[in-house]
């Protein structure tokens, strides 16, 4: 058996978080597993900070000053899909 990434990347995700059986992996098209765990990857980020705001943001990157790199991919992905409105005043900044 050879070590490949893409058991770990992609497979395992899929078997773990949708409940796909391996015997349904192998019988569905490669294209459509990448489908599925770029959906999957979308979803895990679309709802990643869910419940927070900005200022929770603000205390928890005190600490760990990566969470706001996160937090802006998280509201980029929101507002891509509709989900968060885009600023378009200073306004709205300042709060």
């Amino acid at each position: 058996m050879s070590y490949s990434p893409d058991m770990v990347t992609m497979f395992i995700p899929l078997m773990k978080d949708l409940n796909i059986s391996w015997a349904e992996i192998k019988a569905t098209p490669r294209v459509e597993l990448v489908g599925l765990a770029t959906a999957l990857s979308e979803h895990n980020i679309l709802h990643s900070y869910d419940g927070y705001n900005a200022k929770d943001i603000n205390e928890m990157a005190k600490d760990k000053p990566e969470i706001r790199e996160k937090y802006s991919l998280y509201l980029d992905k929101r507002r891509k899909y509709g989900l968060e409105e885009v600023s378009t005043s200073f306004d709205a900044l300042k709060q």
